[in-house]
């Protein structure tokens, strides 16, 4: 019966240790780059996070100033948190190349 009780105890602390290094695992893989983040992520990040996005985003260090104030504008719209950080860069990326060529 003791030994029984000593394997049961090994099996359900190796489980508790499998369980924990999985969900360390996922937290580790969580990206924190804001690149991918949302525009809730947006508004929370400090200035250089979001310039050095949209750098990365639009391969370019032209317009960056402009092109992050655009994203802050929509940003700042109702239900927009949802909204993917990328799609807003290049949603801003095109109002600024259409407006160049006009």
């Amino acid at each position: 019966m003791k030994s029984f009780f000593k394997k049961f105890l090994k099996i359900f602390i190796g489980i508790a240790v499998l369980i924990l290094a999985i969900i360390s695992f996922f937290f580790a893989m969580r990206t924190n780059d804001l690149e991918n983040a949302n525009l809730r992520k947006w508004r929370a990040a400090d200035l250089d996070r979001r310039t050095a996005a949209v750098q990365i985003l639009v391969a370019s260090d032209e317009n960056v100033d402009l092109m992050v104030q655009c994203v802050d504008k929509i940003a700042t719209l109702e239900n927009s948190g949802e909204m993917a950080v990328r799609d807003a860069v290049a949603l801003c990326y095109t109002g600024i190349q259409v407006n160049k060529n006009n």
